[in-house]
C-alpha cells in the first residue's frame, strides 16, 4: 500500500513538474526575445540570442523611451490603480462578507447570491454600457476607476471571504460585544486581524488581475491622458503600424516582474487562505 502511494506521489510530482514547465515556457520565450534584435524575433523566435541577434539591454531602453508618452507615467498609473482598487475591494468585500455571514437573513442571502452570480456574467455583455456609465459618472480617471474594479472584483472576493469567516468562531465576537465593542470596533480590532491569510490570498489574486488588465482601463480611461502598462504596450508601434517586437517583449518582461515577485512572496498565504476558506461551506 505504501509503495502504491509512493509511486502515485512520484507520478503526480512528474505530472505537475511538466505542467509547471509548460506554464514557464512563454515567460522564458518573452525573456530571451527581449534581448534579441527585432528582425530575429520574427525569424528565430525559439532560438537563444547569439552574437548577431543579441542587443543587450537596448530593447529595454527603447521600450522605456519610445514615443511621446513616458513609460514611467504608465507604471505610476498602473501602480495607483492596482493599489487603490485592491485596497478598496479588500476593505468593502471583507466587511460585506462578515455582514452576510453574521446576519444571515433573507437580504444578506440575496446579496451573497447576487455577488456569486456576478462571477458568471461575461464582461463583453456589459462593457459598452460600462464605458458610457463611467464617462457620465466621471469614473474615467486612475483615482476613480477603482470603484469600477470594486464592482467587478466583488463577486470572487465576497465568495472567498464568506467561506473563511464561517470558520471564525462566533464566541470571539460575542466576547468583544460583552466588553462593549460596537460593530465597527469588533470588525477592525477582532475580525480584521484574523483575516490576514485570506486577505493576502484575495489581494494577490486581485493585484494580478488588475495589474495585467487591459480591456477595462482601455474602455473607461481617457487613454490620451492616462495609459496603464498594458495600454502602453499596444502603442509601441512605429510608422505604418510596424511593431518593434524586441522592445515590446522587453516592456512585457518589465511589467510581469513585479507580479511574479509579489506572487512568490505570498504564495504560501494564498494556499493557506484558500484551504481555510474551504473548511465550512
Amino acid at each position: 500500500m505504501k509503495e502504491k502511494r509512493s509511486f502515485g506521489n512520484k507520478l503526480l510530482t512528474v505530472i505537475f513538474a511538466i505542467i509547471s514547465i509548460v506554464y514557464l515556457v512563454p515567460i522564458f520565450e518573452v525573456l530571451i526575445n527581449s534581448f534579441k534584435e527585432n528582425s530575429y524575433v520574427n525569424t528565430d523566435t525559439f532560438a537563444l540570442p547569439n552574437a548577431e541577434s543579441f542587443v543587450g539591454f537596448g530593447n529595454y531602453i527603447k521600450g522605456v523611451t519610445f514615443g511621446n508618452y513616458p513609460f514611467l507615467m504608465s507604471v505610476f498609473y498602473s501602480f495607483v490603480i492596482t493599489v487603490l482598487s485592491a485596497g478598496l475591494i479588500l476593505l468593502c468585500t471583507s466587511m460585506a462578507a462578515w455582514y452576510i455571514v453574521r446576519v444571515n437573513d433573507l437580504f444578506s442571502k440575496i446579496m451573497y447570491y447576487m455577488c456569486v452570480f456576478s462571477m458568471i456574467i461575461p464582461f463583453q455583455m456589459v462593457m459598452f454600457t460600462l464605458s458610457s456609465t463611467a464617462d457620465r459618472l466621471k469614473l474615467n480617471t486612475p483615482w476613480t476607476i477603482p470603484i469600477v474594479y470594486l464592482g467587478f472584483g466583488a463577486g470572487l472576493a465576497v465568495f472567498m471571504f464568506t467561506g473563511f469567516i464561517k470558520s471564525v468562531p462566533l464566541e470571539i465576537e460575542e466576547a468583544a460585544a460583552i466588553d462593549g465593542c460596537g460593530a465597527l470596533t469588533t470588525y477592525f480590532q477582532v475580525v480584521f486581524p484574523l483575516l490576514k491569510s485570506i486577505m493576502i490570498s484575495v489581494g494577490v489574486l486581485q493585484v494580478m488581475w488588475i495589474w495585467n488588465d487591459y480591456l477595462l482601463p482601455y474602455l473607461s480611461l481617457d487613454i490620451t491622458e492616462y495609459k496603464t502598462i498594458p495600454i502602453h504596450v499596444q502603442y509601441l508601434k512605429g510608422s505604418y503600424g510596424t511593431v518593434d517586437l524586441g522592445a515590446t517583449m522587453a516592456v512585457i518582461m518589465i511589467s510581469i516582474i513585479p507580479v511574479i515577485i509579489v506572487y512568490l512572496f505570498c504564495q504560501k498565504y494564498i494556499i493557506k487562505g484558500v484551504a481555510a476558506g474551504a473548511v465550512k461551506g
